[in-house]
């Protein structure tokens, strides 16, 4: 992945097979940086569709124009899967907006190795520094840093506390029998158990992740990533146990096609009291309030549970944050609204407004929603970490474990090809 070269043309087959047009910015990679008439343009893509995040994003981008008048934000928002398919061809063309969304890992390390990424280690100092250092560590390449986090979290179970006690379930649970038990019982009670977005895949990569982290451990998810291979038995054994999940039908009507933010999605569905649990990232009480009606004091959180014989721990989590990244060449006003962005005036307002998890220390006392704590305890208590895998690892990688998962969790795929099919891509790709 060190060859330039090499990298630009992944990206570009990609792109290509998913027929995809090239978009042209109008302030990306030219010489005149946006500058026109004394006034400078900047280009800002990011994920924040749904509010309140989206309202209070345009709100703090007017904000950063009052400050600095000779500054015009141009903000670019989509939704997660149109975002990585437009970046992904964007990234083949050589051309990147001047302050991007980013997850870290494996994909923003090969932008770095295409020439496209800003080097921020110089320029974000000393006020990257004091930054949490948990939450940076996706955006370190080489010791180098290449992104700034807005927030960091995991992903872990979101259910309704009443469906639970219709159920005659008095705890969540902790471990996966435990787990597939109260599945069992929700469905007895009339109660839809999950809610999935399998036409967006992502959602259900995340069952796979957890169960091979389980079974296998955090660090043998990395292992295998090195070794280029993901044949080993507690792989296998994870798709097993998704098969096993997946066998109880657990999820909503039309599952497949349904999307995850959209009024009949994933979290609708729970926010709307149409199933039971959601396993998802901590943005989800959010999603769960603007795509449906949210759950209120009935909405809980559990941590993924433990796997009986399983290597890993239920203290190790999966998840990861958001950070911004700019492309190479970009002007000095967009590492500013970085600057800007990272205060700790703007994370007391993310926090407070959209329930982000604060990356600047002295914003954490503003914390209030209960749910959100407890992620943050469970944050604490890590002894592992482990980044979202189509994010950690290269992009090939990361969208064929999102196909291989889906194609099981829809019946077409064993657990062993899987296992296969995601070495076979790691191979090719490294």
């Amino acid at each position: 992945m060190g060859d330039p070269a090499l990298s630009r043309r992944g990206f570009l087959a990609a792109s290509a097979a998913a027929g995809l047009a090239m978009t042209t910015l109008s302030a990306c990679g030219g010489d005149s940086d946006g500058r026109s008439s004394g006034t400078t343009t900047i280009e800002w893509w990011n994920i924040s569709t749904t509010e309140p995040a989206k309202t209070v994003w345009a709100a703090l981008a007017r904000k950063f124009e009052a400050q600095n008048p000779k500054v015009k934000v141009k903000i670019v928002q989509l939704e997660n899967d149109a975002y990585k398919s437009k970046m992904t061809a964007l990234t083949s063309s050589g051309k990147l907006p001047d302050i991007f969304h980013t997850w870290g890992g494996g994909v923003l390390k090969q932008q770095v190795d295409a020439g496209l990424v800003e080097d921020l280690t110089d320029r974000t100092k000393p006020w990257g520094d004091a930054l949490l250092p948990v939450a940076k560590e996706p955006y370190l390449i080489d010791d180098k840093v290449y992104g700034i986090p807005f927030d960091i979290g995991m992903i872990g179970f979101w259910y309704n506390k009443a469906l639970f006690a219709k159920a005659g379930i008095s705890a969540p649970p902790t471990t996966w029998s435990g787990f597939l038990d109260a599945v069992r019982k929700l469905k007895s009670a009339d109660v839809t158990p999950l809610a999935l977005a399998g036409k967006e895949k992502w959602p259900g990569m995340y069952y796979w992740a957890y169960l091979a982290m389980r079974t296998a451990g955090a660090k043998a998810l990395e292992k295998a990533y090195d070794d280029k291979d993901f044949t080993g038995t507690p792989f296998v054994e994870a798709g097993e146990h998704l098969k096993e999940l997946v066998a109880l039908q657990p999820f909503q009507k039309g599952f497949l096609g349904a999307a995850y933010s959209s009024p009949t999605g994933q979290a609708a569905a729970v926010g709307n009291g149409k199933a039971a649990m959601e396993l998802m990232g901590q943005w989800a009480p959010v999603v769960q309030a603007d795509s449906g009606k949210g759950l209120g004091k009935n909405l809980g959180f559990f941590p993924f549970p433990a796997v009986e014989g399983g290597k890993g721990a239920l203290t190790e989590v999966f998840g990861g944050g958001g950070g911004h990244a700019l492309r190479r060449g970009a002007p000095q006003e967009a590492v500013d609204f970085l600057k800007f962005f990272a205060s700790e005036a703007t994370d007391l307002e993310l926090v407070k407004k959209t329930g982000t998890l604060p990356v600047v220390p002295a914003a954490e006392s503003a914390i209030a929603d209960p749910n959100i704590k407890a992620v943050q305890e469970q944050l604490k208590k890590a002894t592992g970490f482990q980044l979202y895998l189509d994010q950690a690892y290269a992009p090939a990688v990361g969208q064929e474990i999102n196909d291989s998962v889906a194609a099981l969790i829809a019946g077409s795929r064993s657990p062993e090809q899987v296992a296969q099919s995601i070495t076979k891509t790691t191979k090719e790709e490294q």
